[in-house]
């Protein structure tokens, strides 16, 4: 596995890795996640890991024990395991911390003004181009994997035809 470079501002004053955390989840979220987290008051939140789409991670417990929000920008949709990795996060991230992430609702696709078929073939072909599958999920099916994770939706935000979520930690899997 790939050990990467993450994203952590830690509290000696110093917000190099604020900024840094700030511009990857720009450059690879895009500006609309970004809008999301400012919504939610958490923009210039200081002990912030934002988690690449782009990278593998091995990361130690003491890299994540001062973490308050972690911000995921793999979507929902594109996690093999998404049960295990929601578990393990919540394990090892300290009580209260909020974990932020998007997925696709597949009610917003089915409801899509586009002829049936040309949607059909943009989706394939886009699965076929990304060499990726995705999980099917709604809002109601995202809201009960976070809590049989042990976290809480605070709030699921549709914007741009994606769903955005914030959760906090409540309980500890067992």
């Amino acid at each position: 596995m790939q050990t990467t470079n993450i994203n952590i501002t830690k509290n000696s004053g110093k917000k190099s890795g604020f900024y840094s955390s700030i511009v990857t989840l720009i450059v690879e979220g895009g500006i609309t996640f970004y809008r999301y987290l400012y919504s939610l008051g958490m923009s210039g939140e200081e002990n912030m890991v934002v988690l690449s789409s782009r990278n593998n991670y091995y990361l130690e417990e003491d890299d994540l024990k001062n973490v308050r929000v972690l911000i995921t920008l793999k979507k929902l949709n594109l996690i093999k395991h998404l049960d295990m990795y929601l578990n393990t996060l919540v394990r090892i991230l300290p009580p209260d911390a909020s974990i932020i992430g998007y997925f696709s609702d597949s009610k917003i696709v089915k409801n899509n003004r586009f002829p049936f078929h040309l949607l059909k073939f943009f989706t394939r072909s886009n699965i076929f181009f990304d060499f990726r599958t995705g999980h099917i999920m709604n809002k109601n099916e995202v809201t009960e994997l976070l809590e049989r994770s042990g976290l809480k939706a605070l709030d699921m935000r549709k914007m741009n035809g994606l769903i955005y979520f914030n959760s906090q930690i409540v309980n500890r899997p067992v």
